[in-house]
């Protein structure tokens, strides 16, 4: 039969195994704030590029509705409302359309939706 150890060899035991559980715990939560942070950010970044593919698709509905004066909607660097530092550029190369949206957020790299078409202007 094992002999009990006496209970002064014991004390400061459960002490431990509380810090330790303290421990563990906040590295949990520590991992939680962390991934939230991360979701936080690409939940942003997939909204300015929905909202980037949805500017371009305007600015080309734009060309698709006048074939015939093409040349008139060529833009360069033109502020974009609603991304962080918005620009949108328009090239016009014969019947083929391209649209560039750029934007940048305060601490990153540049981002950009690019969009080309082809615009039948022989109706």
């Amino acid at each position: 039969m094992p002999v009990a150890k006496p209970a002064r060899l014991q004390q400061g035991a459960t002490l431990i195994e509380a810090l330790v559980a303290v421990l563990i715990f906040s590295i949990g939560i520590l991992a939680v704030v962390a991934m939230q942070a991360f979701s936080v950010r690409a939940v942003t970044d997939a909204k300015y590029r929905a909202d980037a593919s949805f500017l371009a698709n305007q600015a080309l509905g734009r060309l698709w509705g006048d074939p015939t004066n093409l040349a008139l909607y060529a833009e360069a660097d033109v502020d974009v409302a609603g991304l962080p530092n918005g620009k949108r550029t328009v090239v016009i190369d014969g019947d083929r359309a391209t649209v560039t949206i750029r934007w940048q957020l305060p601490g990153e790299g540049a981002h950009q939706f690019v969009a080309e078409t082809h615009i039948n202007v022989n109706n």
